[in-house]
């Protein structure tokens, strides 16, 4: 369970350092005194957060070079805050791996997996925890259960049955959100990530109430391009909708980025449009003449997963380009010199964008976090943004392509599809939110218990919507979006303007 939609001290100094070094970049000049911003963050002298102030701004320290596109510094060794910050600030720098990042020092050194028995206890006379245990590990002492951790497997099935909820299964939350078994710890205790495994979803960000794991941002690389007079223009993923607040419009956000520097913006349920006709006619053609099933192509966390999971079915993913490079060709088809800003929920589309096949078509990679960083520095309040004539709206996609961003809704758009190319065909269905269940459905897929069906998968559980970049509570975002579909000028994506060009496109 993750603490998106309430405002925790995490969430306000993450946003702090999102802001200062967005006005770091605006500002330029002699870069070193980035060194001050830890003083500026945190300031006085007494502790607020930790038990040392010291600690407080190391802690910001490493945040800060994180959001710079920098690594963190070795506690082992002595370094600048600034180290590397002149090359860090060339408009062509690309973060170095990895994108997500332990910073040791705020790492509480969480316990590891383990069942307790709570205060809560009544000692009862039925004992359901004692009779469901497998491996007979409660036992009663003194009129409550107690645990003998050397027996307990962690099943969890005395949880499920006390009528007291008072037996707990406590686990480290950052390990808990993880599908992929990346996340263990160290010789110290502390967090570490293998990178072998993780596809870099972001959920392990968004579950550590230390704040202790962040991942790399091109906030400052942006804005030197800007500044440079590079003609940007802004990708926004659906999931935009309701992320600056309940009272701001597509419009003001649209006149908000040319107050920025952006020469444009187009809604990446364009490329949702696009990616739903490529996909539709890569299932009619392969499934069941080639392969047994289909998954789907736009997560690129889940897609990593499944290939990772099952490398001999790599390619039963489909190979359709994912709506943020579409949309992103689009944009250079229409603007060959631009640079394109893909603004989304996604920390795993900076990998996506870190590919040397993607790097071409997308220039940037920003959370709406990290963007609502540089507005707050340009000191814009998208709520006093005057809207502009309507009917320069920016260019949209249809309800199935703003449909991408809930868990469900590529699957539906691409069934959609299917049935007005070929009315008549039977199309079978399953999608999955979060690493852990997609891994359920592949096995599923395995067994041979899916043939025929396309696959959809979301690493983030509710789907983008749920991303490591967003603002709000998943179930408050998932209405506000559902609401903007049905308000697309259309709803499928056959019928979108943009259909007819699906193929040059896509070549």
């Amino acid at each position: 369970m993750d603490m998106r939609g309430i405002y925790t001290s995490v969430t306000k100094l993450r946003r702090q350092v999102f802001t200062e070094i967005a006005r770091l970049a605006y500002e330029g000049g002699d870069l070193s005194r980035i060194e001050e911003l830890p003083y500026k963050i945190v300031p006085g002298e007494v502790a607020t957060y930790r038990e040392s102030i010291f600690l407080e701004r190391a802690i910001i320290g490493e945040r800060l070079r994180l959001a710079m596109g920098l690594p963190v510094r070795p506690i082992t060794q002595h370094a600048p805050l600034a180290q590397g910050i002149e090359e860090a600030a060339k408009a062509e720098k690309f973060y170095d791996p990895p994108l997500v990042n332990i910073i040791s020092i705020a790492c509480h050194s969480c316990p590891r997996t383990k069942v307790l028995v709570t205060d809560g206890c009544q000692g009862c006379l039925a004992r359901p925890c004692m009779e469901v245990c497998p491996k007979k590990a409660i036992y009663q002492h003194h009129g409550r259960s107690h645990i003998d951790p050397d027996k307990c497997v962690k099943c969890g099935k005395c949880v499920e049955v006390c009528p007291y909820h008072a037996i707990i299964k406590q686990e480290r939350p950052c390990e808990a959100a993880c599908g992929m078994g990346a996340i263990s710890s160290d010789e110290l205790g502390r967090c570490s990530i293998d990178y072998d495994k993780c596809v870099s979803c972001g959920q392990c960000i968004v579950n550590c109430p230390f704040g202790a794991i962040a991942d790399k941002s091109q906030i400052f690389q942006l804005i030197q391009a800007i500044k440079r007079g590079d003609e940007m223009i802004a990708a926004v993923a659906p999931a935009f909708v309701g992320q600056f607040g309940p009272r701001v419009h597509a419009e003001q956000i649209k006149e908000a980025m040319k107050e920025m520097g952006f020469a444009g913006i187009y809604e990446v349920a364009v490329g949702a449009d696009l990616c739903t006709i490529e996909e539709a006619k890569d299932f009619m053609e392969k499934v069941p003449a080639e392969q047994e099933w289909m998954g789907t192509s736009c997560c690129p966390a889940w897609s990593v997963m499944a290939k990772k999971t099952l490398p001999d079915k790599a390619g039963y993913i489909s190979m359709t380009l994912t709506p943020m490079v579409l949309t992103a060709r689009l944009i250079k088809k229409e603007h060959p010199n631009a640079r394109v800003v893909f603004i989304g929920p996604c920390s795993a589309k900076k990998l996506e964008a870190s590919r040397r096949s993607v790097r071409s078509d997308v220039d940037f990679v920003l959370t709406f976090e990290e963007l609502r960083g540089m507005l707050e520095a340009k000191g814009i309040n998208l709520e006093t943004v005057k809207e502009e004539d309507v009917s320069q709206r920016f260019n949209e996609g249809s309800g199935d392509g703003r449909g991408f961003a809930v868990g469900g809704g590529v699957a539906s758009a691409v069934v959609n599809a299917i049935k007005r190319m070929d009315p008549d065909r039977e199309v079978l269905v399953d999608s999955a939110q979060g690493l852990k269940e997609c891994r359920k459905m592949l096995m599923l897929a395995k067994a041979g218990k899916r043939n025929g069906y396309l696959l959809e998968g979301m690493a983030c559980p509710g789907g983008c919507v749920a991303g490591a970049g967003t603002l709000l509570p998943v179930a408050k975002s998932t209405a506000i979006v559902r609401l903007y579909k049905k308000a697309a000028p259309v709803q499928e994506s056959m019928d979108s303007k943009y259909a007819e060009l699906a193929d040059e496109i896509y070549k």
